[in-house]
């Protein structure tokens, strides 16, 4: 039996000592802690209490554990951000942090609009669209899960090219369709089961949910997308000027930042002697929005078992 250190929480003295570790380089960013036999002997404590001092770091972000064969206790690495601001994709948001970007292509096929997709690419229910999913790694490590759907008429022979990479920048060269401008909207939810498997997260975390529909120079709207980013490994960054609050990204490329609806305050009745009392004005009304679903589709349809797809690394 290890022996345990006195003087002090046992629990938290194993905790300091990983997160020391850690902060000294020791323990790189990815980097796989070892067997929690190993790491216990090396620091001279039982197992349980290992796994309590674990269990803190993984809390505050420091460290995660991937489930099943392969996983382990990994030290966390430097989160993405996404800046609202940007229109960018994922590959050249990671090339821009010092990620090194890669892709796996879950499905890729042609499949008629829903409502909800209809509805965000101003095209017809049951018209037909190219449907891309994908798993986009940071540094080798799941980032976040997408579907992603374009009108097929619009971009004929999509599903014959490399799908791998950016499809903006695909988009850009093959049809000359650039993305000017996208409405976002972000929402905490619970991984599924298939999502936490794919993300290599636990069952119940928290991810961030992304609904997007992406507009060309003309304000034609191109892609319906939906994404799942590990809430682990991905940081929101907004900039924000002006008296009203008002965000970058909503100025400049008119996307909305909504908040809960406040009942308007009502004006002051006026004084008999026909002078009025000096009330609080109310907050603007919040500017219309362009039709959109509302919904958020919360859940990622999968290929039926023994479904081939191509698959890019």
């Amino acid at each position: 039996m290890p022996r345990e250190p006195v003087g002090q929480s046992t629990v938290e003295a194993a905790r300091q000592e990983i997160f020391r570790l850690i902060a000294t380089g020791e323990l790189q960013p990815g980097q796989r802690l070892g067997s929690e036999r190993e790491l216990a002997l090396r620091m001279g404590v039982s197992r349980t209490t290992l796994r309590q001092a674990l269990g803190l770091l993984e809390q505050a972000g420091t460290v995660r554990r991937v489930p099943g064969r392969g996983g382990g206790t990994f030290v966390s690495g430097t989160k993405v951000e996404r800046d609202l601001s940007n229109v960018v994709g994922v590959p050249a948001l990671l090339r821009e942090q010092g990620f090194t970007s890669g892709s796996r292509v879950i499905r890729a096929t042609i499949v008629t609009a829903d409502g909800p997709t209809a509805a965000a690419l101003a095209i017809q229910p049951g018209e037909l669209v190219t449907e891309i999913v994908r798993i986009r790694f940071a540094d080798g490590v799941p980032l976040s899960l997408e579907q992603a759907r374009f009108p097929a008429l619009r971009f004929p022979g999509l599903l014959e090219l490399p799908l791998g990479g950016s499809v903006y920048e695909l988009l850009t060269a093959r049809y000359g369709v650039r993305p000017a401008d996208a409405l976002e909207r972000i929402e905490a939810v619970s991984a599924g089961a298939e999502e936490a498997a794919v993300l290599g997260v636990e069952p119940g975390v928290p991810v961030l949910a992304i609904t997007r529909t992406t507009s060309d120079d003309h304000g034609r709207p191109f892609e319906y997308s939906q994404d799942l980013f590990r809430g682990d490994r991905t940081r929101v960054l907004v900039h924000v000027s002006g008296p009203t609050g008002t965000t970058h990204s909503a100025r400049d490329r008119g996307r909305l930042i909504r908040f809960p609806a406040t009942p308007p305050t009502a004006p002051a009745a006026p004084s008999p002697s026909g002078s009025s009392t000096p009330s609080t004005p109310s907050a603007p009304s919040a500017p219309l929005a362009p039709s959109r679903p509302a919904a958020l589709p919360r859940r990622i349809r999968f290929p039926a078992p023994g479904t081939r797809s191509p698959t890019t690394s």
